[in-house]
Parts: C-alpha cells; sequence; structure tokens
C-alpha cells in the first residue's frame, strides 16, 4: 500500500469527509483491521480565502508548492489536494514534485466518461465555474460541461463559503440547491458534477434526478486504487 499524501484543509470540512471515506473505503476494499496509510498537511483556510480574494494566486501557489514539498519528504507516495478550487494551482504546486498528483477534474472526467455520459452540470465556487482551468479538463475529456446562470452561481458560491466550509447545513440551502441541479437538467445536462468538496454535504443521488458525481468520492476511490496498485 503506498502512502497518500493530503493536501487539504481547504476547507476543513471537506478534509475530514477526504479521511473518512478513505478509511471506509480501504476496509470495505481489504477487510479485518485494514486502514489507509495517509499523511495530511491541513492548513489553516483563512489564510487561503484571503488570497483567493485578494487575487493573489502566486502566493497561494507558493504555499501550496511548499507545502506538497513537505509532504513528499515526508514520505507521500501520492499527493491528492483535497479541493476543487485549488487545482487552479496544480501546476505550480507540482513544481519540484517527484510524487505523481491525482488530478480531481481527470479522474471526475474519467467516471463521467466510463458512465457513457457526455454533458455534466457543474455546481462549484464561482472560481471553479468561472475560470477555465477545471472546465478546460472537462472539455479535453471530450464532455460538455454545462454551467449555471449568474445568479445561480453566486448563490452556489456564497452557501460554499458562508455555509459548508464551516461546517453548517440547513434545508433551506439544500433546497436552493436542489432547485439550481434542477435548472440545469432543464439546460440539458444529463448528470451533475459535485465540483466543490463540500458540495456533497447537501446534494447527493437521492435528491437528484440526473446522475451524480461527487468528487470528493471520486477523488478518493481513485487515490485508494493507485495506492494499492
Amino acid at each position: 500500500m503506498k502512502t497518500i499524501g493530503i493536501l487539504g484543509g481547504m476547507s476543513a470540512a471537506s478534509t475530514q469527509i477526504y479521511y473518512r471515506e478513505l478509511c471506509d473505503l480501504t476496509r470495505s476494499r481489504l477487510g479485518g483491521l485494514h486502514s489507509p496509510e495517509l499523511l495530511i498537511r491541513s492548513l489553516d483556510f483563512d489564510r487561503i480565502e484571503t488570497l483567493q480574494m485578494k487575487g493573489e494566486w502566486d502566493a497561494a501557489g507558493s504555499l501550496l508548492n511548499s507545502e506538497a514539498k513537505a509532504l513528499e519528504r515526508g514520505g507521500a507516495e501520492i499527493l491528492i489536494l483535497a479541493t476543487n478550487t485549488m487545482h487552479k494551482l496544480a501546476d505550480q504546486m507540482m513544481l519540484g514534485i517527484d510524487i505523481p498528483l491525482i488530478h480531481i477534474a481527470d479522474a471526475t472526467a474519467q467516471a463521467i466518461k466510463e458512465a457513457n455520459l457526455k454533458s455534466p452540470g457543474l455546481m462549484a465556487t464561482a472560481f471553479t465555474m468561472e475560470q477555465r482551468f477545471y472546465t478546460d479538463k472537462l472539455i479535453a475529456s471530450e464532455l460538455n460541461p454545462i454551467i449555471p446562470n449568474d445568479e445561480d452561481r453566486s448563490e452556489t458560491h456564497r452557501i460554499i463559503y458562508e455555509e459548508l466550509c464551516k461546517n453548517v447545513t440547513t434545508q433551506e440551502s439544500e433546497t436552493t440547491y436542489i432547485e439550481i441541479a434542477n435548472r440545469l437538467v432543464e439546460d440539458g445536462a444529463d448528470s451533475l458534477i459535485l465540483g466543490c468538496t463540500e458540495v456533497g454535504m447537501l446534494l447527493n443521488q437521492d435528491n437528484v434526478n440526473v446522475p451524480v458525481f461527487d468528487t470528493t468520492l471520486i477523488h478518493c476511490s481513485t487515490a485508494l486504487d493507485r495506492s494499492l496498485e
């Protein structure tokens, strides 16, 4: 079993899901008392969010690069970044690093293609929905991502940062997310990407009428596959 390095804390809520899911998957696949070999570096998200809001992406990328190098020095053999948005900086983060990064968008695109679907709706932070670093990965995999309208993007982003990142879930926000997902389906989405690692706190296959691809769960499963190769 290879050691998985998790660079997380962006937010802490999603990193908790990563740890729990990787433990559950390992126990399910291997049985007995098995658990995953992990190294976790969880950052102070307030620091990251401040850099995001100021548009200081180079500084954020340097920080991620330093932390990824620390995980490699600590013995990580595979690296995962436990956030969709900060994959904007994946190339900068991996400068000078020899261990492989499992990119969350690549893993998600592969899962969608294996399901023979083509037009996923994308619900995520505004950065992920509006900038090209994520959707270009989907398009390169011959997918046609469908993005919410301006108002729905704003509300999706607000709920992530004001509620989900603080581990807060409400029925009102769940209803709002379901309505946004339904509008994406009306616009032609044949599936839905939960494209922020916290969105799965509100949406799942039980409350969405098209196939749901939870990026956190897909990322964990792909990482464990690589760990057990």
